[in-house]
């Protein structure tokens, strides 16, 4: 949970106001749940009161947060904050001002320009801020997995933790879920050979494995790995960014000075256990090849956007052209 840049030593889940900036649900989820057992550990008969920007009406706020008769603690939950009412905005802001003691207000706002004036007022009036940004990076998904390993205890090798983003996709909770069933099932450190057993089926479906039995040269396999692919559901805008990331990682390491793996990873922005697996997939790459291949995954890439009319077979010709590209001169 991050911290309210405004007020950096403020991170009790039972501060008056918490706001939850952010688009990825899995954490805004987490954000409630963590002021919820907070408040239900100060109190177990504590009332939550979860609402829609649009259940909250000019006047609800003030009846759920007038005093009662038995002090009981109370969490009213807002989801959707940027959405609210001009009248409801004035009725929460005009609240930020003398917060009721014993209620916790919970504020999901989905940040950006609507509704920031609301997002300005909590900060300024000292709310506690919880960052829940949607992970469109695979690096952050990277990161997330990490966490959820470090979170539970238990440690995974850096491999397993790619093999498991990999091989589940861009959704946080299914990643959170592959974890935990992991940790429970599964004693000592987790590899990607645990990952690889439990998600084979999966990882068979995953962009990356098309774009790595691409650029390994293995034409057979990437086509097999793109069927199961689309077959499962997996956006082909997804897979033409594999292929592109990964052709562009070998023209970027073969481009570089050698080194060390951690010097080369600070240089290029990757981790240095993609280092060491690039370095193995770009033999026989030379710029000719790399070249040959990014044209084949813009023309794939355009294809699958709308300018032609078969995505499928857009895909199937720029992995093949990537596959035979490689030892090109």
């Amino acid at each position: 949970m991050a911290r309210n840049p405004g007020n950096p030593g403020n991170d009790d889940p039972l501060t008056p106001v918490t706001i939850a900036v952010g688009q990825e649900d899995l954490l805004l989820d987490r954000a409630v749940q963590q002021v919820v057992a907070a408040a239900r550990a100060a109190d177990s008969d504590t009332d939550v009161r979860d609402l829609t920007s649009d259940q909250l009406q000019p006047g609800t706020l003030a009846e759920l947060t007038s005093p009662s008769l038995f002090a009981e603690r109370k969490v009213v939950v807002v989801r959707g904050a940027q959405d609210l009412s001009a009248d409801s905005v004035k009725d929460v802001k005009a609240y930020l001002g003398s917060p009721v003691e014993e209620i916790t207000l919970v504020l999901l706002h989905a940040g950006g320009a609507k509704g920031k004036g609301l997002l300005d007022a909590a900060r300024k009036a000292g709310a506690r801020e919880v960052a829940c940004p949607k992970m469109t990076k695979p690096a952050d998904r990277l990161s997330f997995v990490r966490g959820e390993f470090r979170t539970l205890g238990r440690s995974a090798t850096p491999e397993a933790c790619q093999a498991l983003v990999d091989s589940i996709g861009s959704d946080l909770r299914e990643l959170a879920s592959a974890v935990s069933q992991l940790v429970a099932d599964v004693e000592g450190t987790i590899d990607d050979a645990v990952v690889g057993r439990y998600y084979t089926g999966r990882a068979e479906a995953s962009s990356f494995t098309v774009a790595d039995r691409a650029v390994e040269g293995r034409p057979a396999e990437a086509l097999e790995a793109l069927r199961w692919s689309l077959a499962t559901g997996v956006a082909p805008v997804m897979i033409t960014s594999a292929l592109a990331q990964g052709v562009r990682s070998i023209g970027k390491l073969s481009a570089a000075r050698g080194g060390r793996p951690a010097d080369l990873a600070r240089e290029l922005g990757m981790p240095p256990w993609k280092i060491d697996r690039v370095r193995q997939q770009m033999r026989g790459w030379t710029p000719e090849g790399v070249a040959t291949a990014l044209a084949a995954v813009a023309a794939a890439d355009a294809g699958v956007k709308g300018g032609g009319d078969d995505p499928a077979y857009a895909l199937e010709r720029a992995v093949v052209a990537v596959a035979r590209a490689k030892g090109r001169r």
